[in-house]
């Protein structure tokens, strides 16, 4: 792969130019996730999603994830700091019983943050969470064995592979991630 982006000068509307900017946006790299089919069963019996930006590189993945009511996800530990808004629903950690995370609320995780995702099974809708995670949340059995690493190149991977599988068109994110080769004065 060859890196295509090079800095150059940039203006405003009127031709008036601004500093050097390292790497000038080409285009407005925007997703509706309405557009967007639903991933089902991605993560487990009842945990769907729609990826909206998967920076293999950086490490970085934001997913608009919806949870059946009753769905979990298994004791997992963050490897980076994560950021949740719940859009609809309601959902706790098993370890915080008493902290319902409600529509409207905005969560903060630290890097080294370790707890269970829960449903309530008594649920009426769906809960709907946007997703902001860097890093990798490492997954653990109930017995506190290695389970699994979910991280942006396993929700890649879970995205090329069950959009196939359940014959999805159209799924479309944005990517992150220029590294490449670089000749200067070739």
């Amino acid at each position: 792969m060859t890196l295509t982006a090079a800095p150059q000068p940039a203006t405003t509307s009127a031709g008036t130019p601004l500093p050097l900017v390292a790497l000038p946006q080409g285009e407005l790299l925007t997703v509706n996730s309405n557009d967007i089919p639903l991933i089902r069963d991605a993560l487990g019996p009842g945990v769907h999603f729609k990826p909206l930006r998967l920076d293999l590189e950086t490490g970085q993945w934001v997913v608009l994830a919806i949870f059946e009511p009753g769905a979990a996800v298994p004791l997992h530990y963050h490897t980076g700091i994560a950021q949740g808004y719940t859009l609809a629903g309601r959902w706790h950690y098993l370890e915080y019983p008493d902290q319902m995370q409600t529509a409207g609320s905005y969560l903060y995780e630290p890097a080294g943050s370790v707890h269970t995702f829960v449903c309530p099974a008594d649920n009426t809708e769906d809960t709907v969470l946007l997703a902001f995670v860097e890093g990798g949340n490492v997954n653990f059995t109930e017995d506190g064995n290695f389970h699994s690493i979910l991280d942006g190149v396993t929700i890649r991977h879970l995205t090329d592979t069950l959009s196939q599988a359940q014959g999805l068109n159209g799924v479309q994110y944005i990517g992150g991630g220029a590294a490449g080769v670089v000749s200067v004065n070739a």
